[in-house]
């Protein structure tokens, strides 16, 4: 028997090689297996408990839906077209569009989803805010056909609306967001997707992409997924509503069929804050002279703040940032929409389909406007800034706040304070903009300082629509 000698080197590197063989041959399909395991389980009893199933759709490979997407007919005829326009072989155009169908679907994992996102969701929003929920649907929403598309659309006011509105939704159905290019970053594009959400480059100008983007919103939607989408497009500068962009409801109709097609479901969701933690930084948009934050400079103001929010206690937290309000409205129906109207958004040339989703989606953000939940913070805004000459004792602010919500009542604005908790809460907006610094103080006397004035009308517009 004769003895082989090895270097160390090469006795190392068939020990690894050996390693990864058992790995890959024994140790990871009986990983795969316990956990698909697990998966199923958690997905059978979540499926159990939702009024809007999770869509076989979301489980389908994501793989399979990237081939499904560049392999589309529309997309292919995008594809020929962008690789004419642009004197390139066709090959490469379809490279192109593989490239961006593989950025826009999501990886969903319905255990991530709810056993990771809805914990940290639901603990997120309720560390830094009270949170409450209103319903002005007349009970319209428990009769929606459960195979129905549904689609919530929501005003934008905070980053912060996409948590909370999750957690408060996540006993009915799962939620599918666009979401914008700056949540593309390792390592929080991998949760973001796992979630269910997807990214759109906003303001692109490449045809081959809008198309490729539009094909998964239309498939998505046909396919019954539940989806979220901010009909402002963005994030609202000076607290008003903004104009509603066309785009994705464009999506969802223009090949939309009343009569063969599942019903496309648009529920209404006013979002408010009594604070917006991003206020500050989005008055400063509006400001076309002031520089840009630095990377640094956010990262540093973002860890301070949740330092400071750590430390606070929950009452604390309560005081200094008041209520986070979701209000859901009385759905809309895209079918007896169409039947209404006698519509066929499939029939239509673009310039008539855009001008007639323009006054669906002015439809939309009429009903939006009117569920969106009038806060003490919003009450006593709007106060401040009727007598920002004046000085005012607390008491006299709060008899000029309770006739303000004798008017709005009157109106028919969404009003979910009752009458025993309105001089605590009142009181605690106050106590909050003193906290802030917006406020001047002489002899127990208040009125709002003049460099303010832009952060009180942030607040004052969010109940504009009602004066």
């Amino acid at each position: 028997m004769e003895t082989v000698v090895l270097p160390y080197w090469l006795f190392i590197v068939l020990i690894l090689f050996a390693g990864v063989m058992v790995l890959d041959r024994m140790i990871m399909p009986s990983m795969r297996w316990y956990l698909n395991r697990r998966v199923n389980r958690v997905i059978n009893e979540i499926n159990s408990r939702l009024d809007i199933k999770i869509r076989p759709f979301q489980f389908t490979r994501r793989q399979a839906l990237i081939e499904q997407l560049v392999f589309d007919e529309k997309v292919i005829d995008a594809i020929k077209l962008y690789a004419k326009e642009n004197d390139m072989p066709q090959a490469i155009a379809q490279a192109k569009a593989r490239k961006y169908a593989t950025e826009i679907v999501p990886a969903f994992n319905a255990y991530i989803y709810f056993r990771l996102g809805y914990w940290l969701a639901k603990n997120l929003a309720r560390m830094i805010y009270r949170v409450r929920v209103g319903f002005y649907d007349n009970n319209k929403i428990s009769q929606i056909n459960a195979d129905s598309s549904v689609v919530f659309v929501m005003n934008h006011r905070s980053n912060m609306d996409y948590i909370l509105v999750s957690f408060l939704v996540a006993e009915k159905t799962t939620l599918s967001y666009a979401v914008g290019e700056w949540a593309r970053i390792w390592p929080l594009q991998m949760l973001i997707k796992s979630m269910g959400a997807f990214f759109v480059r906003r303001n692109s100008g490449n045809a081959l992409y809008r198309k490729v983007l539009e094909r998964y919103v239309n498939l998505s939607t046909r396919a019954g997924v539940c989806q979220a989408v901010f009909l402002e497009g963005g994030l609202t500068k000076d607290g008003t509503l903004r104009d509603p962009h066309l785009g994705f409801l464009d999506y969802m109709l223009r090949d939309y069929h009343r009569h063969t097609d599942k019903d496309i479901i648009f529920i209404p969701v006013g979002i408010n804050y009594d604070r917006v933690l991003e206020d500050r930084s989005l008055i400063r948009r509006l400001d076309k002279s002031a520089r840009n934050r630095s990377v640094w400079y956010v990262l540093r103001t973002a860890i301070s703040f949740i330092f400071k929010v750590t430390l606070l206690s929950r009452k604390s937290r309560w005081r200094r940032f008041g209520y986070a309000s979701v209000n859901f409205g009385e759905p809309i129906s895209a079918k007896q929409y169409c039947e209404k109207n006698t519509l066929d958004f499939s029939a239509l040339e673009t310039e008539e389909r855009f001008s007639r989703v323009d006054t669906l989606a002015q439809f939309i953000m009429k009903r939006i406007s009117h569920v969106v939940p009038i806060l003490p913070s919003a009450l006593m805004s709007a106060t401040l800034i009727e007598h920002a000459n004046s000085w005012k004792s607390e008491l006299e602010l709060k008899v000029h706040c309770l006739q303000k919500i004798d008017q709005l009542k009157q109106a028919g604005a969404p009003i979910d304070i009752s009458n025993s908790a309105l001089e605590n809460v009142l009181s605690a907006a106050l106590t909050a903009m003193l906290g802030r610094g917006l406020l001047e103080e002489k002899n127990n006397l208040y009125k709002m300082k003049a460099a303010e004035k832009d952060i009180f009308n942030y607040y004052a517009n969010s109940i504009k629509q009602w004066n």
